[in-house]
């Protein structure tokens, strides 16, 4: 299945994918694509719908944030060795994480904002990896069956708030507009291998990013089993599982998004992503 939030910011209604392509209303059957709804049994429920009998989302109408009410938005740094090598620094002996805030969450096709005194707002495509039942001290072999589905998450970072003054990765990842998720939450029924996705990123029609999630560093599997040591995972949460090169930051000079620009990103399967840069005004 692959389920979506549409409408106005704040405002998004949940939703599901047609086999024709159309997206179908779910209002009335679940309240939100959040929480309790992507819980395996609930799950269930909704792929026995006859998806014919549900009316049409209008084409063209605004794709929100996949998931809503998220309660943590996990990440994962430097999960990529080529990745780590451009940024100079070594592979972590173990998963290196942070967070960042809620507020960051948009739709997938929504604008990038530039944050007030940036000058280094870079981009990361990432597998985004949505928790479906809560999860305590899971082990490795049984870590997927706590996953509800996955998405496309572009990690969006300013590099100088990241990395300079006092280097708090928080604060370099959680401006509004930076996290963008969607266009869908696709269930992993459909995703049989998380570790074999083909992902890209271009910015304004020049491909930086061209790699896959088989060349992380720690597998989905161990990032659930190991998150799950150091704080329940509930449903609805959201692992960010870290970007493969390409990355701004690692051009020779770097390069930073501008105003203006476009950026297009997708992981296979799992759809697309358009942003329009622009800076931010009060």
């Amino acid at each position: 299945m692959k389920l979506v939030r549409y409408g106005r910011p704040g405002h998004e209604h949940p939703g599901i994918v047609a086999p024709d392509g159309t997206v179908r209303d779910l209002t009335g059957i679940v309240p939100d694509i959040a929480g309790d709804t992507l819980r395996p049994e609930a799950l269930a429920e909704l792929a026995s719908l006859d998806l014919n009998r549900l009316p049409a989302v209008a084409a063209g109408t605004r794709m929100g944030a996949c998931v809503g009410r998220v309660g943590k938005f996990l990440c994962i740094g430097l999960n990529y060795a080529d990745h780590a090598a451009e940024s100079g620094m070594e592979v972590p002996k173990e998963p290196v994480l942070f967070m960042k805030a809620t507020s960051s969450i948009c739709g997938p096709n929504d604008g990038i904002v530039i944050p007030k005194d940036s000058e280094k707002t870079d981009w990361e495509v990432e597998l985004g990896v949505v928790i479906g039942r809560e999860a305590r001290y899971v082990s490795e072999a049984d870590a997927l069956d706590y996953v509800a589905g996955y998405c496309v998450i572009n990690d969006l970072s300013e590099r100088a708030f990241q990395l300079e003054g006092t280097g708090q990765w928080v604060k370099g990842k959680s401006a509004d507009t930076f996290g963008p998720i969607g266009p869908w939450l696709v269930t992993k029924d459909e995703v049989p291998d998380p570790q074999n996705l083909k992902m890209w990123l271009e910015v304004d029609g020049h491909r930086y990013q061209d790699g896959s999630t088989k060349t992380m560093v720690y597998g989905v599997a161990h990032l659930v089993s190991y998150l799950s040591k150091f704080m329940s995972l509930q449903p609805g949460d959201i692992i960010s599982t870290g970007t493969p090169p390409g990355v701004g930051l690692g051009q020779k000079p770097p390069v930073y998004l501008k105003p203006g620009q476009v950026v297009k990103l997708g992981i296979e399967g799992l759809g697309t992503q358009t942003q329009k840069v622009s800076a931010y005004s009060a």
